[in-house]
């Protein structure tokens, strides 16, 4: 777990900041490439998926309520 640490009253001059940076870089894990590449292709098809899904219920719902348009104008005489 990372720790905030609140240095805002200290003044660090440059060369302390990058080396306290590079410090802070060396603890950092990055993602194997398949790891990016597995993650890519779930978020791909995720929104691929939701993107289908969410046109076919905006279509369904347009044809409900045209045809709730058209009932309620049949009965109201329209």
């Amino acid at each position: 777990m990372s720790e905030t640490v609140d240095n805002s009253s200290e003044k660090v001059g440059v060369g302390e900041f990058v080396k306290q940076t590079r410090e802070e870089l060396d603890k950092v894990s990055f993602p194997s490439r398949e790891d990016v590449q597995g993650t890519t292709l779930i978020v791909v098809v995720n929104v691929i998926f939701f993107a289908i899904f969410l046109f076919l219920v905006d279509r369904g719902w347009a044809y409900v309520l045209d045809g709730l348009t058209w009932l309620v104008n049949k009965l109201a005489g329209f």
